[in-house]
């Protein structure tokens, strides 16, 4: 079925910001759970969506990619700001802090999984096709969310993960790659090669969510 940009929009609008919202909330609240309250401290657990939308990659980035044909999600949230010095063992609270966003897309789209198997059930009510394109509409960006954060390249969560595991002379040099990390990740997508790297992982996380639910 073919959408209009507002239907897009009215389909994808809460999805994209619980889960993005999920996911920094998450970071913020591990880290403060293994002794870091930066996040804590100003405001950042919290699923109050306003706490941790970026102007550009949540609100502007997305909504080009509702725009363009091929129906790729792309964006993120402002980072949380995390004091690793301040963790109670930094190197190997690092993973927990890091794994924490992707795991929480997991768990949201297993709740839209839910939430879809319950749209099924609603048969003649009128919230039955919203709630079920809206439900499909969340476990796709929390899919897609979750594969794209565990890509091993710094600054994503992946990449944090694999710090947290290398030992120091190898975590060392990969932790110089962090600055232009985005840039690859960019230059990945602008040539196709973004997609067709998450698109097993992608299938897998689909099986595994239908499995659950």
């Amino acid at each position: 079925m073919e959408f209009n940009l507002i239907q897009k929009i009215a389909i994808w609008a809460l999805p994209v910001l619980f889960a993005i919202t999920a996911h920094e909330a998450a970071h913020a609240f591990v880290a403060k759970k293994l002794g870091d309250p930066t996040a804590y401290l100003l405001g950042r657990v919290t699923f109050n969506p306003l706490k941790h939308i970026d102007p550009i990659g949540t609100i502007l980035l997305p909504l080009i990619f509702l725009i363009l044909p091929g129906g790729f999600l792309f964006g993120w949230a402002k980072p949380v700001p995390v004091d690793f010095s301040r963790l109670n063992n930094p190197k190997r609270d690092m993973l927990w802090v890091a794994a924490a966003g992707p795991a929480s897309n997991f768990v949201m789209a297993i709740i839209w999984g839910l939430l879809f198997k319950l749209a099924e059930g609603l048969d003649g009510n009128s919230f039955q096709l919203p709630l079920a394109y809206m439900a499909q509409a969340g476990i796709s960006i929390n899919v897609v969310l979750m594969v794209l954060n565990l890509i091993p390249i710094p600054p994503l969560d992946g990449g944090r993960m694999l710090l947290s595991v290398l030992p120091n002379h190898l975590a060392a040099k990969l932790a110089r790659v962090e600055p232009y990390g985005m840039f690859v990740l960019i230059g990945l997508l602008a040539t196709g090669l973004l997609s067709g790297i998450m698109a097993p992982f992608i299938a897998l996380a689909y099986r595994l969510v239908h499995f659950i639910v």
